[in-house]
């Protein structure tokens, strides 16, 4: 089992912190992610509230989600496997869900993460993840969705159907499946993660950056 030391959590209060002590905070600005493990939609319990953090396996570093753009280059193109739900374009761009084509590809391994939550907590030792809303360039798209291998879907920004818009998963595991993109352009993902804890609901909601390079 791997044991993750929490090393930082880059936020506005912590360069505020900084610049008050008279550092340079240009360290500080919006990072941008571009290939490696990372888990995009990381929850986390703190004894009375969730949060949702994007954690950078390669540097174990937590990053608030506004404060981080994920990056898919064109590097990341590859042929449409012909699902009916990833539309009738020959290419989308992927975020493989295994990490030796993420890695030879030069893209992110991004997965859906419950790995800082313990067992006992939540109610049937689980949580949900809910797309609230996708928008392409300012626009609700049609053109995100979350699928594993064999073509299972387990999300999909198509407003056509409220289907695929939610998932249950255990706490304590890593959760990988293909993340595809069917156009270019600058992403804005919501994600809700919700569980029970001792009869009440607990919920967080974040919007996370994807920019989808042509």
């Amino acid at each position: 089992m791997r044991t993750h030391r929490r090393l930082l959590t880059v936020t506005g209060l912590t360069a505020a912190a900084i610049a008050t002590a008279g550092l340079n905070t240009s360290a500080f600005a919006a990072t941008t992610l571009t290939s490696g493990h990372v888990d995009v939609l990381d929850a986390e319990w703190d004894g009375a509230d969730l949060h949702l953090h994007v954690h950078d396996e390669e540097t174990d570093t937590e990053y608030e989600p506004a404060d981080v753009t994920l990056s898919v280059p064109t590097a990341a193109k590859v042929t449409n496997p012909g699902y009916g739900f990833l539309g009738s374009g020959s290419q989308i761009w992927l975020l493989p869900d295994t990490e030796v084509e993420a890695d030879a590809a030069g893209v992110l391994f991004a997965d859906i993460s419950t790995e800082h939550l313990t067992t006992g907590v939540f109610a049937n030792n689980n949580v949900s993840y809910r797309l609230v809303s996708a928008t392409r360039n300012g626009a609700a798209t049609e053109d995100f969705s979350i699928y594993t291998g064999s073509g299972v879907r387990w999300y999909d920004s198509n407003t056509a159907t409220t289907s695929y818009k939610s998932r249950t998963f255990a706490v304590g595991v890593h959760n990988h499946a293909n993340w595809a993109f069917e156009e270019p352009g600058t992403y804005q993902l919501t994600f809700r993660v919700q569980g029970t804890v001792g009869g009440v609901t607990e919920s967080a909601t974040e919007t996370y950056t994807v920019v989808v390079n042509p």
